[in-house]
């Protein structure tokens, strides 16, 4: 069930092998038909929606129609069939066959439920009986923060310095550096980003902010794209804030034909207790595999690149997060270990510029890196007629900030440790793991 909480290049080594994975296969329309005869709205597929869809099909939400009312999922049950026996939507790019599979944040559809909604479909879209209908949710509207279900109020909500965007023109970018009204050292657990509701979302494409203080925290504060909600920390894992620290802000907005003046972008942060440090800060690492002066897709092209890094120290991995623009397809991050084995960690397959998801391990599956680890990281493009996010397949792309542009990087939320740090975790994992009730995570 998904969680309603709705992240110095080295030599070349051992090329990637990218599997080509295709639509799911589902049974036949009479066998669909005849397993889905007793498949109904109010019974089967409500559940569904309540789990995986209706956090952004709702009136005011993301989605660009409800699916709260059974005339509403009949409406669109052809384009719901389609997209779910796609894994288009919910909105999860991974391979779910390969890589870790256990995450925080995970909203994808089981296998049952993407046949449970095929069939349903298949068989005539029966209401069933009201009374099997589940209580509805209580679901936060556009202008809440999703994570305050889960978390509660924000401990601090910081706004950027408002600006007017227009309705046409240019890409635009706006950086003005606000303070946090700190007046002690406080650490940060979760973090989310609140574009303005309703016109805001529409016109904000990526969203930067650095903690401007005495003390570095190696990388962004945070970072947001379309489709990403937040972070959120493990347990004894944080980010320091310091008194007096100011965040600098940096919002790229693209105007869409809907003037937005005075918009500002929410900025919600969850904290530690008082006098709380935790055992282990955390940072956000920028691996930029495609880079300026380096990346170019030719017209009609699909080119990869790849990118290593060495962990000169133990670490755990947070979250992963890919970023592209239009031309975007997949992307995958290996570990290949000090004695040689290599293991796949994750891969996205099936990129939605829409969807820049945060894939938040679970607290048990995150990788546990020993020092010597490479990191290697592989991303691909599709500028071609096969892509349906593409503009202009004949166009010659380059880097740039513009969303017409490309680029190729990843987020990876990093938490370095000692070595006495890996060696308890790693007991600890594969205590858990001998115990059946988790999985490996790395750490070869």
């Amino acid at each position: 069930m998904a969680n309603r909480i709705a992240v110095c290049a080295g030599r070349a080594l051992t090329t990637l092998s990218i599997a080509a994975v295709g639509t799911l296969g589902f049974v036949g329309t009479a066998a669909a038909q005849e397993g889905g005869e007793d498949i109904t709205f109010t019974r089967d597929i409500v559940p569904i929606f309540q789990d995986n869809c209706q956090v952004c099909h709702q009136e005011g939400a993301i989605a660009p129609m409800s699916l709260m009312t059974y005339d509403q999922a009949r409406r669109y049950a052809r384009r719901i069939k389609d997209r779910v026996a796609k894994r288009l939507m919910p909105p999860w790019h991974l391979n779910p066959h390969i890589g870790i599979q256990d995450f925080k944040n995970d909203r994808s559809l089981s296998e049952e439920d993407i046949q449970t909604i095929v069939d349903w479909v298949d068989s005539g879209m029966p209401e069933g009986d009201p009374a099997d209908m589940p209580p509805p949710v209580e679901w936060p509207t556009g202008e809440d923060f999703q994570f305050r279900g889960e978390l509660g109020e924000p401990d601090m909500i910081i706004y950027t310095d408002a600006f007017d965007v227009p309705a046409s023109g240019n890409d635009l970018w706006w950086r003005p550096t606000v303070p946090t009204g700190l007046t002690e050292d406080r650490y940060v657990r979760a973090m989310e980003v609140l574009p303005s509701f309703p016109d805001g979302r529409g016109v904000t494409h990526h969203f930067l902010a650095t903690a401007v203080q005495e003390t570095s925290l190696g990388g962004l504060l945070t970072e947001w794209a379309l489709g990403k909600t937040g972070e959120v920390y493990q347990e004894g894992t944080g980010k320091l804030l310091e008194a007096g620290s100011e965040i600098e802000f940096e919002v790229h907005y693209y105007p869409n034909g809907t003037e937005v003046p005075q918009d500002r972008v929410a900025l919600g942060i969850w904290l530690y207790p008082e006098d709380y440090v935790p055992e282990f800060p955390t940072r956000l690492r920028f691996f930029n595999v495609a880079p300026q002066n380096v990346l170019e897709i030719p017209p009609h092209s699909k080119p990869i690149y790849q990118r290593q890094w060495v962990m000169n120290n133990p670490v755990r991995i947070q979250s992963f997060q890919a970023h592209f623009h239009l031309r975007g397809k997949g992307a995958s991050m290996e570990a290949i270990y000090p004695d040689g084995s290599v293991e796949l960690l994750s891969q996205i397959d099936n990129f939605q510029f829409n969807w820049h998801n945060n894939y938040i391990y679970a607290d048990d599956a995150a990788p546990l890196l020993p020092e010597g680890t490479v990191l290697k990281f592989t991303m691909w493009y599709d500028n071609t007629e096969d892509n349906p996010s593409n503009p202009h397949p004949g166009d010659f792309v380059t880097w740039g900030d513009r969303a017409a542009d490309e680029m190729g990087h990843f987020w990876i939320g990093v938490t370095d440790l000692s070595q006495e740090q890996f060696d308890r975790l790693k007991a600890e994992r594969e205590q858990i793991v001998s115990d059946g009730a988790g999985a490996s995570g790395g750490g070869s």
